[in-house]
């Protein structure tokens, strides 16, 4: 007889688990290393948004509309600009 015939099953089944975990146990996982933690990321795209944002601004005033370059950026401007929305 051949030794699969004498195993019973459930001893088949143990064997096999055994196996299972002796290669799971070497597995290595991929560990990736951040170049640059989150809170830094988080920080970069908060500033090129403004920084995309205030150029959006300038072009948009100065290029686009008839104002300054310098104008585009003081509170004023848009103060102007809510008054005028209010009606005041």
């Amino acid at each position: 007889m051949t030794e699969e015939v004498k195993i019973s099953g459930r001893r088949q089944r143990r064997l096999e688990r055994e196996q299972e975990q002796t290669t799971a146990s070497k597995k290595t996982y991929w560990v990736q290393i951040r170049m640059f933690p989150i809170w830094l990321r988080i920080l970069l795209c908060i500033v090129l948004f403004t920084g995309a944002a205030a150029a959006g601004l300038i072009v948009g005033y100065s290029v686009l509309g008839d104002g300054t370059t310098t104008d585009a950026l003081k509170w004023e401007t848009y103060q102007h600009i809510l008054d005028i929305k209010d009606g005041k």
